[in-house]
């Protein structure tokens, strides 16, 4: 992502993903309290996935832009899943 069409792609998809998980959080209370302990846990995965992947592309001499894509590609597969689960049609 070193275009700015892939940052605003990934700020258009973590808003709606906050949204929907909002709207999720407000209409079932009651499995508030694990969906959040589970969020909280992939955000740090996440994070440190983006760490690793921008120090080991930093190490080897990479372009500053690319750096910076190494450590928000993790972010941004996990925010297009995360879209994809939330709007794909409930089964029934």
């Amino acid at each position: 992502m070193t275009h700015p069409f892939g940052y605003a792609m990934l700020a258009w998809q973590a808003g709606w993903v906050f949204t929907l998980r909002s709207a999720q959080l407000w209409a079932e209370p009651a499995t508030a309290t694990a969906e959040l302990t589970r969020m909280a846990a992939e955000k740090q995965r996440v994070f440190a996935a983006g760490a690793l992947a921008a120090g080991k592309a930093a190490m080897v001499g990479t372009r500053p832009d690319l750096v910076a894509a190494a450590a928000l590609a993790p972010a941004q597969r996990r925010v297009a899943a995360n879209l994809r689960q939330l709007t794909r049609a409930p089964r029934r």
